[in-house]
């Protein structure tokens, strides 16, 4: 039909990596032949086969729901010992043609079961993107943030992150951060690409600037170069680079 809006672009690949659920003191899942769907405008998702999922701890759910680009799905609610997860999983019985492989395996939502691991690590929020690049790297451009006036940091040794997608992101070292005006934060996020980030507030005189300072005190192995580095949301602060002010990015994730 004229107008419509065109079916997101989907990409399916085998991955050679070993992943494992765990719920309820159980592995849920344990697979070396899991799929890899990389969904335009979603996170990445892993469909494992129902050959190594406990099927056991599932039972059949009432609900259903139909997608375009790959069928009926149906249900399951997860019981592992005393953890319950209603509709934790679920699976394309009815796919649509071409989607057929599908009907073999079984996905779970992340924040439906405790634990992802790949390999023997931890792994957080979704799977990561292999076609993703994340590189963090050293230079001496002088960074300057200003906070409501206030010189708040001011380096010639950061480490920019190049993160596809996202804007560069500036690690500040702590001896370069006025840490004074730094309150810790209860915050916490997770990133795939990055481990488990905790947040300071930045005070100046008297007004608070909340949860506008990350940094990643134990970052995935990956990542080594940005541990216990700082750095300041673009979109929040004025940020200059070499003398030159840099145009503030749409407000988004980080």
């Amino acid at each position: 039909m004229a107008g419509s809006a065109s079916p997101r672009k989907i990409r399916v690949e085998r991955s050679d990596r070993r992943v494992r659920v765990r719920a309820g003191g159980e592995w849920v899942a344990d697979t070396t032949s899991a799929l890899l769907m990389l969904e335009q405008g979603l996170v990445p998702v892993y469909y494992l086969p129902r050959s190594d999922v406990r099927m056991e701890l599932l039972a059949p759910a009432a609900k259903r729901t139909r997608c375009e680009t790959k069928g009926e799905a149906a249900y399951y609610t997860l019981r592992a010992g005393t953890f319950v997860a209603e509709d934790a999983a679920w699976s394309y019985e009815s796919p649509i043609p071409g989607r057929e492989q599908l009907s073999r395996y079984i996905s779970f939502y992340w924040n439906r079961v405790e634990q992802w691991f790949e390999e023997d690590e931890e792994i957080f929020v979704h799977p990561r993107d292999p076609h993703k690049r994340v590189d963090a790297i050293r230079s001496s451009r002088h960074v300057r943030v200003v906070i409501a006036g206030e010189t708040v940091a001011e380096t010639t040794r950061p480490v920019l992150l190049f993160e596809t997608g996202l804007p560069t992101r500036y690690y500040l070292p702590a001896q370069d951060v006025r840490l004074d005006l730094l309150e810790p934060s209860e915050s916490r996020t997770q990133c795939p690409y990055k481990g488990v980030a905790s947040y300071h507030s930045v005070n100046i005189g008297g007004e608070l600037f909340r949860d506008v300072v990350w940094s990643y005190p134990s970052p995935i192995p990956e990542c080594p170069k940005i541990e216990g580095l700082l750095a300041f949301y673009n979109e929040r602060i004025e940020l200059y680079v070499d003398g030159e002010r840099q145009e503030q990015p749409p407000r988004r994730a980080r």
